[in-house]
Protein backbone atom coordinates (compact mmCIF):
# COMPACT_ATOMS: atom_id res chain seq x y z
CA UNK A 1 0.00 0.00 0.00
CA UNK A 2 1.33 3.16 -0.89
CA UNK A 3 2.23 5.88 1.75
CA UNK A 4 -0.90 8.02 3.24
CA UNK A 5 -1.02 11.27 3.54
CA UNK A 6 -3.73 11.72 6.43
CA UNK A 7 -5.38 14.39 7.92
CA UNK A 8 -7.02 13.43 11.72
CA UNK A 9 -10.45 14.60 12.09
CA UNK A 10 -11.75 14.51 15.56
CA UNK A 11 -15.98 14.62 15.17
CA UNK A 12 -18.27 16.21 17.95
CA UNK A 13 -15.31 16.60 21.19
CA UNK A 14 -17.49 19.28 22.16
CA UNK A 15 -18.60 20.51 25.85
CA UNK A 16 -22.48 20.05 25.67
CA UNK A 17 -21.80 16.46 24.34
CA UNK A 18 -19.79 15.66 27.15
CA UNK A 19 -21.76 17.55 30.39
CA UNK A 20 -22.72 15.51 32.63
CA UNK A 21 -26.78 14.86 32.40
CA UNK A 22 -26.35 15.50 28.65
CA UNK A 23 -29.27 14.17 26.82
CA UNK A 24 -27.26 12.46 24.51
CA UNK A 25 -26.04 9.74 26.74
CA UNK A 26 -22.28 9.65 25.19
CA UNK A 27 -20.32 11.32 28.59
CA UNK A 28 -19.42 7.86 29.89
CA UNK A 29 -18.44 5.97 26.64
CA UNK A 30 -16.82 9.16 25.30
CA UNK A 31 -14.31 9.84 28.06
CA UNK A 32 -13.08 6.22 28.03
CA UNK A 33 -11.55 7.40 24.43
CA UNK A 34 -10.13 10.61 25.88
CA UNK A 35 -6.81 8.98 26.17
CA UNK A 36 -6.41 7.66 22.70
CA UNK A 37 -7.53 10.62 21.31
CA UNK A 38 -4.73 12.51 23.08
CA UNK A 39 -2.15 10.36 22.15
CA UNK A 40 -3.07 10.29 18.21
CA UNK A 41 -2.81 14.01 18.92
CA UNK A 42 0.43 14.30 19.95
CA UNK A 43 1.68 12.30 17.31
CA UNK A 44 -0.40 13.46 14.51
CA UNK A 45 0.87 17.41 15.45
CA UNK A 46 4.58 15.60 15.59
CA UNK A 47 4.30 14.10 12.54
CA UNK A 48 2.79 17.21 11.06
CA UNK A 49 -0.86 16.29 10.43
CA UNK A 50 -3.41 18.07 9.70
CA UNK A 51 -5.46 18.28 12.96
CA UNK A 52 -9.16 18.93 12.14
CA UNK A 53 -12.03 19.74 14.92
CA UNK A 54 -15.19 19.05 13.36
CA UNK A 55 -17.72 20.55 15.56
CA UNK A 56 -21.89 20.88 16.35
CA UNK A 57 -22.12 24.51 15.82
CA UNK A 58 -26.73 24.59 15.59
CA UNK A 59 -28.62 27.49 15.35
CA UNK A 60 -31.29 27.25 17.85
CA UNK A 61 -33.74 27.27 15.15
CA UNK A 62 -32.12 24.11 13.14
CA UNK A 63 -34.68 21.90 11.79
CA UNK A 64 -32.68 19.06 13.43
CA UNK A 65 -34.09 20.34 16.77
CA UNK A 66 -38.28 19.37 14.90
CA UNK A 67 -37.65 16.09 16.35
CA UNK A 68 -36.82 13.99 19.30
CA UNK A 69 -33.36 15.76 19.59
CA UNK A 70 -32.88 18.62 22.36
CA UNK A 71 -31.19 22.11 21.09
CA UNK A 72 -27.57 21.48 22.31
CA UNK A 73 -24.02 23.03 20.80
CA UNK A 74 -25.29 26.56 19.81
CA UNK A 75 -23.33 28.69 17.81
CA UNK A 76 -21.38 30.92 20.15
CA UNK A 77 -21.92 29.10 23.58
CA UNK A 78 -19.07 28.04 25.62
CA UNK A 79 -20.64 24.22 24.52
CA UNK A 80 -20.29 24.45 21.20
CA UNK A 81 -16.58 24.50 21.94
CA UNK A 82 -14.13 21.80 21.84
CA UNK A 83 -14.02 20.15 25.39
CA UNK A 84 -11.32 21.35 27.56
CA UNK A 85 -9.56 17.85 27.45
CA UNK A 86 -8.67 18.32 24.54
CA UNK A 87 -6.85 21.17 23.64
CA UNK A 88 -7.38 22.83 20.34
CA UNK A 89 -3.50 24.14 19.08
CA UNK A 90 -3.14 27.27 16.72
CA UNK A 91 -2.33 24.46 14.34
CA UNK A 92 -5.23 23.03 14.56
CA UNK A 93 -8.74 23.71 12.19
CA UNK A 94 -11.93 24.18 13.82
CA UNK A 95 -14.91 23.41 11.41
CA UNK A 96 -18.10 24.57 12.56
CA UNK A 97 -21.06 21.82 11.43
CA UNK A 98 -24.53 21.94 11.10
CA UNK A 99 -25.46 18.60 10.13
CA UNK A 100 -23.97 15.19 10.99
CA UNK A 101 -20.95 15.11 7.80
CA UNK A 102 -18.15 17.00 8.48
CA UNK A 103 -18.66 17.35 4.32
CA UNK A 104 -21.96 18.66 4.39
CA UNK A 105 -22.06 22.47 3.28
CA UNK A 106 -18.45 23.28 4.57
CA UNK A 107 -15.15 23.82 3.22
CA UNK A 108 -13.92 20.49 4.57
CA UNK A 109 -13.44 18.96 1.01
CA UNK A 110 -11.31 22.24 -0.16
CA UNK A 111 -9.54 22.44 3.54
CA UNK A 112 -8.21 18.74 2.72
CA UNK A 113 -6.82 19.33 -0.84
CA UNK A 114 -5.32 22.52 0.45
CA UNK A 115 -3.03 20.24 2.20
CA UNK A 116 -2.65 17.38 -0.17
CA UNK A 117 -4.64 14.95 2.58
CA UNK A 118 -5.75 11.48 -0.10
CA UNK A 119 -6.64 9.92 3.63
CA UNK A 120 -9.17 10.98 6.45
CA UNK A 121 -8.75 9.51 10.01
CA UNK A 122 -12.11 9.90 11.71
CA UNK A 123 -12.85 10.00 15.19
CA UNK A 124 -14.93 11.24 17.87
CA UNK A 125 -18.62 10.81 18.56
CA UNK A 126 -20.75 8.54 17.94
CA UNK A 127 -19.42 6.00 15.54
CA UNK A 128 -23.33 5.75 14.19
CA UNK A 129 -24.04 9.05 12.73
CA UNK A 130 -21.45 11.78 12.58
CA UNK A 131 -18.40 9.32 12.48
CA UNK A 132 -19.57 6.88 9.96
CA UNK A 133 -21.12 9.61 7.53
CA UNK A 134 -18.11 11.81 7.53
CA UNK A 135 -15.73 9.05 6.79
CA UNK A 136 -18.45 7.99 4.35
CA UNK A 137 -18.93 11.11 2.68
CA UNK A 138 -14.77 11.11 2.77
CA UNK A 139 -15.12 7.71 0.49
CA UNK A 140 -17.81 10.50 -2.08
CA UNK A 141 -15.15 13.12 -2.12
CA UNK A 142 -12.43 10.85 -3.27
CA UNK A 143 -10.42 10.32 0.01
CA UNK A 144 -9.63 7.45 1.45
CA UNK A 145 -11.08 6.87 4.85
CA UNK A 146 -10.14 4.82 8.21
CA UNK A 147 -12.52 5.00 11.10
CA UNK A 148 -10.22 4.16 14.58
CA UNK A 149 -12.25 2.06 16.32
CA UNK A 150 -10.86 2.99 19.86
CA UNK A 151 -10.80 6.62 19.20
CA UNK A 152 -14.47 6.29 18.93
CA UNK A 153 -17.40 5.90 20.45
CA UNK A 154 -20.87 5.91 21.06
CA UNK A 155 -23.75 5.68 23.90
CA UNK A 156 -23.19 2.26 24.35
CA UNK A 157 -20.29 -0.46 23.39
CA UNK A 158 -22.85 -2.47 21.53
CA UNK A 159 -23.82 -0.08 19.18
CA UNK A 160 -20.49 1.02 18.90
CA UNK A 161 -19.21 -2.54 17.72
CA UNK A 162 -21.87 -3.38 15.58
CA UNK A 163 -21.90 -0.28 13.85
CA UNK A 164 -17.93 -0.81 13.34
CA UNK A 165 -18.26 -4.29 12.41
CA UNK A 166 -20.91 -3.39 9.61
CA UNK A 167 -18.27 -1.49 8.00
CA UNK A 168 -15.04 -3.67 8.24
CA UNK A 169 -15.12 -5.71 5.02
CA UNK A 170 -17.62 -4.16 2.79
CA UNK A 171 -17.50 -3.39 -0.94
CA UNK A 172 -15.59 -0.27 0.02
CA UNK A 173 -12.70 -1.70 1.48
CA UNK A 174 -10.21 -0.96 1.45
CA UNK A 175 -11.25 2.82 0.76
CA UNK A 176 -12.86 2.60 3.92
CA UNK A 177 -11.35 0.97 6.72
CA UNK A 178 -11.52 0.06 10.60
CA UNK A 179 -8.74 0.17 12.67
CA UNK A 180 -7.12 0.76 15.70
CA UNK A 181 -4.84 3.74 16.69
CA UNK A 182 -1.69 1.09 17.33
CA UNK A 183 -2.09 0.07 13.64
CA UNK A 184 -2.84 3.04 12.12
CA UNK A 185 0.65 4.61 14.11
CA UNK A 186 2.38 1.70 12.63
CA UNK A 187 1.26 2.08 8.69
CA UNK A 188 1.94 5.66 8.99
CA UNK A 189 5.82 5.29 10.74
CA UNK A 190 8.40 6.77 9.16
Amino acid sequence: MNPVKPAIILVDMVKDTFKEGSKLQITQEGRAILPNLRRLLEESRRRSFPVIFACDSFLKEDFIFTGKMKPHSLRGTKGSEVMDELKLEPSDIFLPKRRFSAFFKTDLDQTLRVFGVDTIVVTGVTAEFCVLTTGIDGVCHDFNAIILEDCTASHKKEIHQTCLNLYRKTALYPLLRVMTLDQFLQETSA
